[in-house]
């Protein structure tokens, strides 16, 4: 036998199938090879001649040793510069056991509450947990970043306006003791909107001034001081003004919370819960408001309803309100959260509970305050006497803040340096009093001080004092949730057996078309968790980042081969983030040409709802055309429509291959189109898992295009985020790629910051970076083919029991397919929710739902599943045709049978008395594989309009519960 010397490649590891499964498949779809299905299915005219020009790919451990290499490059300092961003202790058994645990970051968007009510539980205890320490009723399951759920904000503000406030009111105004980064994302939010920021003082602020609608303040400021804002906040809303407060959550088990001074929105992040820096992020933002505005908060929100078996479950609220369904109607585009990191951030709070919150809020307030009376004795002054965890040390001159720095920096750590020649010191969980003892030591050595202050002594005399107009007396944390799993060992209990009611990809294949659940490989994500990765603080010196920049240049390298395009953006830090910057700096090229007036985006009636929220956001009027019954673009109507607003062109938005599964043969002729009327084409890349090696945005004929890193390249979708949006662009476009206020990023004419880090979620960047570094130009393009192959494999196995809407010219499917069940409504009283309750009970999420067509499912299998899982799913699917066919000829009944009744849960299968027309047995055990390998779903069908009628977006209290049963979510 002769011997491989050539190492295991992870391109095997990363595709499910191997070349004998593949070879049969191909049979199965009757084509010869993986070129002719390709030459079947993409159009030749877009296809790419040459090899994507990246890197020979890595094994695993290649690849784990270098990318060492590469982040030991990162200086990992004491952070003090604050600014929103905290290093933080993750408890470790939330490190080990959610965030590197793929029960919980493989988990999809709780769509489906019967097979999420884990991370549905987790997350109402995040909006509890937000809730009550902010002081406001209603909180959302999280969103990106304080800077965007600031502006979020803003737009909920400013589309409340009534009256006068309707037609006169467009000025918004920002204090300047707001933090830089969130300022800017504000002001760039606001611009398209035609929404005039005013930022300044705002103890000098008229709030008579009829042009305004509302205001934005922060609690403890930018520069650290604390006061007390419930006179300035009452006069405002006695004016019809309304008021955010952007707020540090932990500082809040100390401070009034800003809902009792009379807040209308309280937003920020959580990020010091637990969650790593990541030079940016991801984070959960929060956001807080007042009941009475639950149909207008943006982001999405956990309520609770009732199953049918009368039992509290939880399920995501008001989901027919989410503002992509309003399309080009909707005031935001947020269509997803940070799931993942708010589940962190929520257990955080669980594990540590209102005593201990408030025993690290106390210990932080008093390093700041020994750190206070320390400078005292010292000399130098700080600029306030109310402060939570943040010091403005005030200084002689500049020479002696470079001083500072210096030293500072040969002790590695970064303080915060003004421009008026003072310091800012934030401290945070992970400081202790040596800490304290060694800035001391340096601010003596600054003056040259013989004056030895010892930080221990001097702690023995502090306490938490604030006057008791900001010195909290309500309570909060009170349910049992919050004070009950303390010790390890209870929370370890705790968060298995929230996981354990959720399916993920541990469990099966979720075919979720437009979603893209593939493989999140192990390798890719351990670099996630180390501290050269995680414990950078976005605003750290350059010279300190060299990793991260590294990592940044090569990243963008890749997905310049990839896309065929010139320039790239990292900053945006999600998909909708991604579409909003492409259409900013569409926008903003027009603008620098003198053509302001081109402000019109054509989007196919197919698009995501999305895309026209975006486009509205992006101050862009919308104009629908239509699809043919192919599902293509109508090329006639676009013609019609492009050259109707020839003269105000900006943009077209496209999906490619279209949201309907198919690769348009006249992509390019559409962009042809656009490009001879004066507008530029965005293209939408949430397929662009079906591009990738085998052609390109830029070779279609676009402009700019975002990039789900959550989807084509292996980011976890954890539940509904975190995910990443980057876009794409040509050389033309390249100056006005997005800025930051702090970091310089983006073009000569960048537009303002998108999201509120120079880089987005950096750490989360380290994924997709592995996946195409292990897999090369050759791994990406076979991955593209065979997400094709297991589309059309899937599309022919079930094309004989169910209708297949829109193919290819030659009947092929691109990456996904759509199945039609509305003909079954007439012949069974069959709907598609009914088929994905269903498939529950054989142990898979149901396929994308009722999107784009009404009354049907969107499946894509992805190339990391087997023949042996897509035959699984098949089965699943082929046997629930099989109940129809028993529906519509009577041998089920046509209310009582297993599809109208499902999920069935373990308590029904087991109870006493069976009362349904049909077996125990057909309930659960439909098919054989389930007796030995079965997922039970934890709750019965929800009751959604129960729970619009009754909505409750907290933790159920316990006494909801029937007497001696344990509570499904106890908190």
């Amino acid at each position: 036998m002769s011997i491989n010397f050539n190492k295991e490649r992870f391109l095997h590891r990363h595709i499910g199938t191997d070349a004998d499964q593949i070879t049969e498949m191909l049979s199965e779809i009757e084509a010869s090879s993986l070129d002719e299905l390709m030459d079947q299915t993409v159009p030749k005219n877009i296809r790419l001649t040459d090899e994507v020009d990246l890197d020979e790919p890595m094994s695993e451990y290649r690849f784990l040793e270098q990318f060492r290499e590469l982040a030991s490059e990162n200086d990992i300092y004491d952070s003090y510069i604050g600014m929103g961003y905290h290093d933080t202790l993750t408890p470790n058994v939330i490190l080990r056991n959610v965030l590197e645990n793929p029960g919980w970051y493989t988990a999809y968007t709780p769509y489906q509450a019967e097979i999420a009510q884990g991370r549905l539980e987790a997350l109402i205890n995040f909006q509890t947990m937000v809730s009550d320490l902010t002081g406001r009723e209603l909180a959302n399951a999280s969103l990106l970043d304080e800077g965007t759920a600031a502006a979020e904000a803003m737009s909920m503000f400013y589309n409340m306006r009534r009256g006068a406030k309707r037609r006169e009111a467009h000025t918004f105004f920002v204090s300047e003791l707001c933090h830089p980064q969130t300022i800017e994302v504000v002001k760039g939010r606001a611009e398209p909107l035609d929404i005039e920021v005013v930022v300044g003082d705002h103890h000098e602020l008229d709030v008579t001034d009829t042009n305004l609608f509302g205001l934005l303040l922060q609690y403890p400021a930018t520069d650290g001081s604390v006061e007390d804002y419930s006179s300035l906040i009452e006069a405002a809303r006695e004016q019809g003004n309304q008021v955010a407060v952007a707020a540090d959550l932990l500082s809040l088990t100390l401070l009034t919370p800003p809902g009792e001074m009379g807040a209308d929105a309280v937003v920020g992040t959580t990020q010091r819960f637990g969650v790593p820096m990541g030079y940016g992020g991801p984070h959960a933002g929060y956001f807080a408001t007042r009941e009475k505005y639950k149909r207008k908060i943006p982001g999405r929100i956990i309520g609770v309803t009732q199953d049918t078996e009368g039992n509290p479950v939880y399920r995501m609220a008001l989901q027919t309100r989410e503002q992509h369904i309003r399309r080009e109607k909707a005031t935001s585009n947020i269509c997803t959260a940070q799931v993942l990191l708010a589940v962190i951030a929520g257990f955080y709070g669980v594990y540590h509970g209102p005593k201990g919150l408030r025993r690290i809020a106390a210990r932080i307030h008093g390093l700041a305050k020994v750190m206070h009376q320390g400078l005292g004795k010292l000399g130098f002054d700080v600029a306030h006497d109310h402060y939570f965890d943040t010091l403005k040390v005030s200084l002689k001159d500049e020479n002696q803040q470079q001083e500072v720095r210096e030293k500072m920096i040969a002790q590695n750590a970064n303080l915060r340096y003004f421009e008026d020649a003072s310091v800012g010191i934030s401290f945070d969980e992970v400081k202790d009093l040596d800490h304290v003892q060694q800035l001391l030591t340096v601010f003596a050595e600054i003056i040259d001080s013989e004056n030895i202050i010892d930080a221990k002594k001097v702690a023995e005399e502090v306490s938490v004092d604030f006057p008791q107009a900001l010195t909290r007396t309500s309570d909060y944390l009170e349910h049992p949730v919050f004070n009950l799993y303390h010790s390890e060992h209870e929370m370890l209990r705790y968060l298995k057996e929230l996981e354990n009611k959720d399916l993920s990809l541990v469990h099966s294949m979720i075919s979720l078309g437009s979603c893209t659940m593939k493989l999140n490989a192990t390798a890719e994500m351990i670099p996630l968790t180390w501290p050269e990765f995680g414990k950078i603080h976005p605003f750290a010196p350059d010279e300190q980042v060299k990793g991260y920049h590294k990592l940044f240049d090569k990243f963008e390298q890749q997905l310049k081969a990839i896309t065929g395009f010139e320039a790239v953006s990292l900053q945006p830090n999600s998909g909708a983030q991604g579409e909003l910057a492409g259409l900013m700096t569409i926008r903003a090229y027009h603008r620098h040409h003198g053509e302001e007036h081109r402000n019109v985006t054509i989007v196919p009636d197919s698009a995501h709802g999305t895309n026209p929220a975006s486009a509205v956001m992006a101050g862009m009027e919308v104009v629908v055309t239509k699809c043919d019954e192919h599902g293509n673009i109508d090329l006639d109507d676009l013609r019609e429509k492009a050259d109707e607003h020839k003269d105000d062109l900006a943009a077209l938005m496209v999906t490619y291959p279209s949201t309907h599964g198919v690769f348009e043969e006249d992509i390019k002729e559409i962009c042809e189109v656009v490009h001879n009327h004066g507008g530029l084409v965005y293209m939408d890349g949430a397929n662009m898992n079906a591009q990738v090696g085998l052609t390109s945005p830029a070779e279609i004929g676009a402009d700019v295009c975002h990039l789900n890193l959550h989807k084509t390249f292996c980011i976890p979708h954890g539940g509904g985020g975190p995910g990443m949006g980057p876009i794409a662009s040509t050389r033309e476009l390249a100056p006005f790629l997005p800025g930051n206020p702090v970091i310089k990023t983006g073009g000569e004419h960048a537009i303002d910051a998108i999201s509120a880090a120079p880089w987005g979620s950096a750490s989360i960047l380290t994924i997709s970076y592995a996946y195409i570094k292990m897999m090369g130009a050759e791994g990406l393009t076979r991955a593209t083919e065979i997400a094709i192959l297991n589309a059309n494999y899937l599309k022919d196995r079930l094309e004989e029991h169910y209708p297949i809407l829109y193919t290819g010219q030659n009947g092929r499917a691109a990456h996904e397919f759509i199945v039609d069940l509305r003909p079954f409504k007439q012949s069974a009283g069959v709907e598609s929710v009914d088929v994905a309750k269903r498939l529950m009970d054989y142990g898979f999420h149901a396929p994308t739902m009722s999107f784009p067509v009404p009354g049907t499912l969107m499946i894509e299998p992805t190339e990391s599943e087997s023949q042996k899982e897509l035959d699984r799913f098949c089965e699943a699917m082929i046997s629930i045709r099989k109940e129809i066919e028993a529906i519509e000829n009577e041998e089920l009944d046509a209310e009582d049978n297993p599809l109208k009744n499902a999920p069935h849960t373990m308590r029904v299968a087991l109870e006493g008395e069976w009362s349904h027309l049909y077996s125990r047995e057909q309930a659960v055990f439909p098919l054989d594989y389930l007796r030995f390998n079965k997922f039970w779903p934890a709750v019965g069908r929800v009751d959604d309009a129960y729970g619009d009628r009754n909505l409750m977006c907290s933790c159920v209290p316990v006494d909801a519960y029937s007497e001696g049963q344990e509570p499904a979510a106890v908190d």
